[in-house]
């Protein structure tokens, strides 16, 4: 290992040190499972806004996003559009009656007893189906960042992929086995920062030792028009409506990811919410602008010399750009967003083996300290198979989050923003819409050609609505009255 690789791994040692720091701070206060599966809703609006798009972006931000500019350029655009979007839509929309109902339906602390409480079932189909769902896609979705981490480690450090792989999952167990739901989300707030910083510094040194933004398009225009066209290929093909409607179908996704939900089912004050979708949106539309950029600034910088390897585009201009201590910390940022995603979804993910099915099918009631180091127990094992999902080098962060994205998207989505809104909304409508959406997303998925060549998500998106209202409005004898728990919704001011 170089002097510059030592320097560099003892910054991620002090960086880790500190979140590992956190964790161990609200190891000694988590007392009973609310307070480590959602904090017992104590966030302030900063810690919600930061953790909840830090949770959100993950290592795609600053690997699979870049990389897809760095081969497509403003093709990338549609993307970065759809999820900004749809961002807000989720903050504008779902946050405050999110956060409303699932305190006054029996307070509950997952997206799956919500469910349940919502269409107050006193059997626990929904919960228990929407808890598999949860572990199906959060499998996939986890795998994802642990991929995004093996590749960040053996990149700069010279390492075998599943080694480094290893290094990165026993790093991201560590704080969230301790410290649970405020652990994550402190970690989130400061990885969500150096995220921020990283994603703004390094492609403003970079273009300007180009010359200038002026001189990198003219570069790029040069080798490759189409680069800058974000309505054709690269290869000069028309990118067709199809293929837009599957890029910007992405924002689609936002109302059903649990990791996201939960952040705003956790904020303290329902009035501190408007102010957190400022900070959030402020966040994320100058992420999302600074990834598209770094892609295709990258192509010009690195002389288009990555060779497959596009993933690794932000990895290679730090690493040729900055001094040892600087490369370290922005090196960090990946570390920082892939730990700032796949611990929330560990967390989502022991939350509904425990909460949503363990109390359910057992006839076992336990102590509150035993339910959480249940808890404890299934971050670790529903890591070991993420991990093992993550063991193939070739995996691709950006198509591991495609798919789990559309997943929980499809599944979760409609039957969140529709349930939120509509009070005649059944239980058994609930249910068509979730089962309707994981099949379209599984069975789409595997399909080609034509129409098929069709984001999943959006497709599926559409078809659970259909489901959703079609078998409510035919089950109208099922349906709860909803009146005293939307009574006055609207007039609580964020």
């Amino acid at each position: 290992m170089t002097a510059r690789q030592t320097g560099i791994l003892t910054i991620f040692f002090f960086y880790i040190l500190m979140m590992l720091g956190i964790g161990w701070l609200y190891y000694k206060r988590t007392e009973k499972l609310s307070d480590y599966i959602i904090g017992d809703r104590k966030l302030n609006y900063w810690v919600t806004a930061l953790s909840s798009q830090a949770s959100d972006m993950s290592g795609w931000l600053l690997m699979g996003l870049p990389g897809y500019a760095y081969v497509a350029g403003m093709e990338a655009v549609w993307i970065a559009l759809g999820l900004l979007v749809g961002t807000w839509a989720n903050w504008r929309f779902v946050a405050k009656r999110l956060r409303i109902l699932t305190e006054k339906m029996g307070n509950a602390i997952t997206l799956s007893s919500y469910f349940q409480n919502r269409f107050k079932e006193t059997n626990a189909r929904l919960r228990v189906i929407s808890a598999i769902v949860i572990l199906i896609f959060f499998l996939i979705y986890t795998a994802s960042g642990l991929v995004a981490g093996g590749k960040l480690f053996s990149s700069v450090f010279s390492m075998n992929y599943q080694v480094s792989l290893t290094i990165g999952t026993l790093v991201i167990i560590g704080y969230t086995f301790l410290g649970g739901f405020m652990a994550v989300c402190w970690t989130d707030f400061f990885q969500g920062i150096l995220m921020f910083l990283a994603l703004i510094v390094v492609p403003t040194v970079c273009v300007g030792k180009v010359g200038g933004l002026g001189v990198t398009m003219a570069e790029l225009e040069a080798f490759n028009a189409e680069l800058l066209n974000p309505f054709t290929t690269v290869d000069g093909a028309a990118l067709g409506g199809l293929a837009i409607a599957s890029l910007l179908a992405w924002g689609l996704g936002y109302f059903g990811q649990p990791h996201i939900l939960t952040r705003f089912m956790a904020i303290e004050k329902i009035g501190e919410l408007k102010n957190a979708r400022r900070v959030a949106m402020t966040w994320v539309t100058f992420s999302l602008i600074a990834a598209v950029l770094i892609g295709m600034i990258g192509f010009i910088y690195l002389d288009g010399s990555l060779n497959g390897s596009n993933e690794t585009v932000f990895i290679q201009m730090v690493e040729t750009t900055f001094p040892t201590i600087i490369a370290g910390i922005m090196l960090a940022a990946i570390l920082a967003a892939i730990m700032s995603t796949a611990d929330s979804q560990l967390l989502v993910t022991s939350s509904a083996l425990i909460e949503d099915l363990l109390k359910v099918f057992s006839k076992k009631t336990y102590s509150e300290k035993t339910y959480v180091w249940l808890s404890r127990g299934t971050v670790m094992a529903v890591a070991f198979f993420a991990y093992l999902l993550a063991w193939n080098p070739d995996n691709s962060v950006l198509d591991l989050v495609a798919y789990a994205w559309a997943g929980f998207g499809a599944s979760f989505g409609p039957v969140v923003l529709i349930s939120v809104y509509w009070k005649k909304m059944t239980g058994n409508g609930a249910l068509a819409g979730m089962i309707t959406g994981g099949a379209t997303v599984l069975i789409w998925r595997n399909l080609s050609g034509g129409l098929f060549d069709l984001y999943e998500l959006l497709p599926a998106f559409v078809l659970a609505a259909i489901a959703i209202f079609l078998v409510s409005s035919m089950d109208q004898k099922n349906a709860v009255n909803m009146d005293l728990e939307f009574d006055g919704i609207d007039k609580i001011h964020e």
